[in-house]
């Protein structure tokens, strides 16, 4: 008798009520995996899901200088301030645009370098690309933006050299402005983009490459039409992670825009740290919170479209 005919006889045998011997040893394994998911699962519990959720209870109460306290009395004149005063919905379209151009910005810059580095062999080579990918990670975010800011500041390196090489009579406007704010986030986000590509382009096996090759395709067609759709989970997880980055960035806005280009962020400190109003600001914070979310189901619905329904 074989394990499957011994197993359908003992259930036979045994009766309904009966525990086969061998059900407790598989259920066992499959209990203990679950266990090793629950410290994180606390953990996310306890400092993600109860403060956004008390977050966004205080966001339906009146907005009250300097109280925090859930009361039961909700309202929505939080919310239809937002989206009555032009100075906030505004907010909402400059953070969603900022979020849009730098993740393309990331995407053209990032690719041709995950690339590079996916297709390099030698790995002494590699390891000083990926050293040079992952260094600027190391260094906080503030010096960074300062260093960017002795680059495009009015009497920065850019601006002097071009002066006094009489290229430009007076100095160009590069910084406390969009163009800044769009600079400081693509420096800071573009390793992510370069990270997420990586992977998923190493494992495109080089054989289909050459099998588009070899059937006459140009290198650059057969990219276009291999490499390129095959890499697009991680042009979507990449271009996914950078706009959540922008958009949620509160400090970037605040040192390269110079309070100048006010997004979501920028709102919510102020009515926070500032004022006090809790209620108002955390409906801000509803708000961004939403368009992140929405960002994740556009990335689900881009998911299944490139996965052919299959994701």
């Amino acid at each position: 008798m074989n394990q499957t005919q011994t197993l359908t006889h003992q259930s036979e045998t045994a009766g309904p009520g009966a525990v086969l011997p061998g059900t407790s040893r598989r259920r066992a394994p499959r209990l203990a995996l679950w266990l090793l998911a629950v410290p994180a699962t606390l953990f996310f519990l306890v400092f993600f899901i109860l403060p956004t959720a008390s977050l966004f209870a205080i966001s339906f109460n009146k907005s009250v200088s300097g109280s925090v306290a859930f009361v039961p009395a909700l309202t929505l004149d939080n919310y239809a301030r937002i989206f009555t005063r032009s100075i906030y919905y505004e907010a909402i379209g400059r953070s969603v645009g900022i979020g849009v151009v730098v993740s393309l910005l990331c995407l053209a810059l990032g690719y041709p370098l995950a690339y590079v580095i996916a297709k390099t062999q030698h790995p002494g080579r590699n390891a000083v690309l990926m050293i040079l990918v992952l260094s600027s990670m190391q260094l906080d975010m503030v010096i960074r933006l300062y260093g960017l800011m002795v680059l495009l500041g009015d009497n920065g390196l850019i601006n002097g050299a071009l002066v006094a090489s009489g290229l430009i009579s007076g100095p160009l406007p590069l910084m406390y402005n969009l163009f800044g704010v769009v600079v400081g986030l693509v420096q800071v986000t573009l390793p992510f983009m370069v990270i997420s590509l990586i992977g998923v382009i190493k494992s495109i096996p080089p054989s289909f490459e050459e099998a588009a090759r070899s059937l006459g395709a140009s290198r650059w067609a057969a990219f276009r039409a291999v490499v390129l759709p095959l890499s697009m989970p991680g042009i979507l997880s990449g271009s996914l992670l950078v706009f959540a980055l922008a958009i949620s960035s509160y400090v970037v806005p605040a040192l390269m825009g110079g309070w100048k280009v006010v997004t979501l962020p920028i709102h919510i400190y102020q009515q926070i740290a500032e004022a006090g109003r809790w209620q108002f600001g955390a409906a801000i914070a509803a708000i961004l919170f939403l368009t992140s979310l929405l960002a994740v189901i556009l990335y689900q619905a881009a998911a299944r479209l490139t996965a052919g329904g299959r994701a």
